[in-house]
């Protein structure tokens, strides 16, 4: 037969004590059977302590392990969670849940629960100082009712009750959740039967609340932390960006790049489409990123700041006080101080390679005009030194040259000049203004091409060019250059005098006008006899044809085809024949008027001299 020590190590139940004692006094004396209920009486004592240990000892348990979960989990919904299930295990509960009061709201609202049948009551909101949970979430001290239904400490709501109801509660006991001496929840445990609560459970429950408060506090210090971390990172991703901002634009510097790659940059390192106006509202650099930013440009200019628009932010590249260049960048999310700081540095950059571009412009156009001036002005023997000086400029000038002189209207003659300046510059070639007009000397031997292109550089000013031309080969031996200067300009002041305004042309497009307008030189009228009727006088040497006197007869009869055959002694086919011919050599345009009497001057004058 087992002994009552046996009992206890096997945790048998109470009835078991029982029966042993009844089966043990079976046959014993008075004196023995009392000595056996007193060793009853220990083993029950016994029991009962180890039983409390036991419970003593799963209480610290799941306490540990919540403390535990305080230092090893950052989730503070799953500590919560945790938390309320232990205790409803530990205190042997139908249902726990805790609240968190909500100040502004004036109520406590359910944040976790567990063993709640209903989901109005997981989601129920009491207003602070009704129900128990209410008052324990106002006044901050433990309260528990037996049955809360018939309790008339609390102030009850429909609603509320309503709730309780359909939970089946009864017996509710509720501690505060206190962090520094404020109340910001409570912790409730509930049975669905009326019963009382002993003073170890409501330490249990408040053991628990204690942990509840710190994983709350932990999660306000975790998410600050989180916060400062993510603050710091920012500011770090910031600096770095900054820096490889700051890099990026230096290196767009010093490599003498242009707003184009200072707009490259910032799209790249502000993840974004930037792009570079000028004050007028012409695109230089970028495209058009379609947001409505002009209104903003003078509150940036009036700052020295960006100013954000609907998408995007603009900033004043800005020289001083001048208003050099606008930057605009289109990005759906706002930027950072950090970011504003380097789309304005941008800003700045920019305004230094606009004037270090014009600078450059500047220096090339007083230089080149200067050099030009010296190579016009020099007698034969400087000229030639001014070789190295032309080299080191980057033009080139041996070989066949093209001389263009200009006059411009519709706009001002030091930008038009300025254009040119860039077109010489491209072509190898120099340029300036020299005695009233532009001048533009270029390698190459088509003189209207390069007249017709300074007059599209004009035109894209918004000007009008008049140009006169002229050819000659190395500019820098004897007066080769001097030469062809003053041919280009007396074909640009003829060109004047005529009012043939936004013309391009060379000697032999002047025709007859050059004659009667020039110095006649001698080698000018061979020169204008050649232009006007070489070609036929060629044909008729190669050929043996009488082209030339077929046009003369042509000429002198009026243009009538009969009386030209009369002359000639022909068939008026043969005449037709010559005369298409005489097209294919001089161009569909000889019957002209204008061109017609160049023909006939040409013609005179070469009998005059015997040719």
């Amino acid at each position: 037969m087992p002994t009552f020590l046996d009992l206890l190590y096997d945790e048998a139940p109470l009835a078991a004590f029982d029966e042993h004692l009844a089966r043990a006094e079976a046959g014993l004396s008075e004196a023995e059977a009392a000595v056996l209920r007193s060793e009853y009486d220990v083993a029950l004592r016994l029991r009962d302590l180890m039983g409390r240990m036991r419970s003593r000892e799963a209480e610290l348990s799941a306490l540990y392990e919540t403390a535990s979960d305080l230092t090893a989990i950052r989730d503070v919904d799953t500590i919560l969670a945790a938390i309320v299930r232990r205790a409803r295990q530990l205190l042997h509960c139908d249902m726990t849940y805790l609240s968190l009061n909500d100040e502004e709201d004036g109520a406590s609202y359910m944040k976790v629960t567990d063993g709640a049948l209903t989901r109005e009551f997981q989601n129920l909101r009491l207003p602070l100082g009704t129900g128990l949970l209410g008052l324990v979430a106002q006044t901050g001290a433990a309260y528990f009712t037996e049955d809360y239904s018939t309790d008339q400490r609390f102030v009850h709501q429909g609603y509320i009750d309503e709730a309780v109801a359909g939970e089946q509660i009864r017996a509710i006991l509720g501690v505060p959740l206190v962090l520094d001496g404020v109340v910001i929840g409570a912790l409730l445990a509930v049975h669905r039967s009326v019963r009382r609560f002993p003073q170890s459970e409501v330490s249990l429950l408040t053991s628990f609340a204690a942990h509840a408060v710190v994983a709350l506090e932990n999660a306000r210090l975790f998410a600050e932390l989180d916060e400062a971390n993510r603050s710091l990172t920012r500011h770090t991703e910031a600096v770095d960006a900054a820096a490889l901002a700051h890099d990026r634009l230096t290196d767009v510097l010093i490599g003498g790049g242009g707003v184009a790659e200072v707009a490259g940059v910032l799209s790249g390192v502000l993840d974004g489409d930037a792009s570079v106006w000028t004050p007028s509202g012409e695109l230089l650099a970028g495209e058009d990123p379609g947001l409505d930013w002009q209104e903003e440009v003078s509150r940036a200019v009036a700052s020295g700041r960006s100013v954000a628009v609907p998408s995007g932010m603009v900033a004043a590249a800005l020289a001083g006080t001048e208003h050099v260049a606008t930057l605009v960048l289109r990005r759906e999310e706002p930027l950072d101080l950090a970011g504003r700081r380097t789309l304005e540095r941008g800003a700045l950059v920019t305004a230094l390679v606009l004037l270090f571009a014009r600078s450059v412009t500047d220096a090339e156009e007083r230089l080149g005009g200067q050099l030009l001036a010296d190579l016009l002005e020099a007698d034969a023997g400087s000229r030639e030194r001014l070789r190295d000086r032309v080299r080191r400029h980057g033009a080139s000038l041996d070989g066949p040259l093209v001389v263009a002189t200009a006059t411009v209207d519709g706009v001002d003659r030091h930008r038009a000049s300025r254009a040119v300046v860039a077109l010489a510059r491209r072509t190898s070639g120099l340029a300036g203004e020299h005695r009233g007009a532009i001048v533009l000397v270029v390698p190459g031997d088509e003189p209207l091409r390069v007249g017709a292109d300074l007059r599209s550089a004009v035109a894209d000013l918004g000007g009008v060019g008049t140009v006169g031309v002229a050819a000659t080969s190395d500019a820098l031996r004897g007066d080769r250059l001097v030469e062809a200067h003053h041919e280009a300009r007396r074909c640009l002041d003829t060109l004047v005098r005529l009012g043939r305004r936004g013309d391009v042309s060379d000697p032999a497009g002047l025709g007859v006008a050059r004659l009667l307008l020039g110095d006649n030189d001698p080698e000018h009228v061979a020169a204008f006899v050649e232009t006007m009727v070489g070609p036929v006088r060629a044909w008729d040497e190669r050929r043996g044809t009488g082209l030339v006197a077929t046009l003369e007869a042509w000429f002198a009869t009026g243009g009538h085809l009969r009386e030209t055959a009369g002359v000639l002694h022909v068939h008026p086919n043969t005449v037709t024949q010559r005369l298409e011919r005489i097209g294919e050599l001089l161009g569909s345009g000889w019957r002209e008027p204008e061109r017609a009497l160049d023909l006939q001057l040409a013609l005179r004058l070469a009998r005059l001299q015997g040719d």
